[in-house]
């Protein structure tokens, strides 16, 4: 047996999908949910898994660089000219599509790493215990559809 908590973050993010047959190979948004998922054997010293203030300082600004930006296969003939265009509210991922599941794996990624750094560092006002795992990232893309990866 085991606890688990989840934070979700709120973004509003397009994309393009080059390789889709349809619609959604144009440029196109979504508000997404990002649930955040961490489990522990245990409860710490504050009955707690960890504070969900740690998630919030280690994903705000990660998940920020998404909010309003268009993400974008590089090998789409259009990227170099929305990345000239619009900067850094282009996130272009390496001959991929950024599908819904790309980014829940990628901000599962980030997430896992992140958790490692903050526990590394001493001195943390929220500490965070080696027993504390991400379990999944799920990513909302509309109300009723989701991706999500797991550990």
């Amino acid at each position: 047996m085991s606890y688990r908590i989840c934070r979700i973050f709120e973004i509003e993010n397009g994309h393009m999908l080059s390789k889709h047959p349809d619609k959604c190979k144009y440029p196109h948004g979504h508000t997404r949910k990002v649930e955040c998922v961490l489990e522990a054997p245990d409860l710490d010293g504050r009955e707690m898994v960890c504070d969900f203030k740690v998630l919030k300082l280690i994903l705000a600004d990660y998940l920020d660089q998404f909010d309003h930006a268009l993400c974008m296969n590089t090998d789409d003939p259009a990227f170099p000219e929305f990345k000239e265009r619009y900067g850094d509210r282009v996130i272009g991922y390496e001959s991929e599509d950024p599908t819904t599941e790309i980014l829940a794996r990628d901000i599962f990624q980030h997430l896992r790493k992140s958790l490692d750094e903050y526990r590394g560092e001493s001195g943390q006002e929220f500490p965070l215990r080696d027993s504390v795992q991400v379990t999944s990232v799920k990513v909302w893309e509309t109300s009723h559809s989701w991706a999500e990866f797991t550990a």
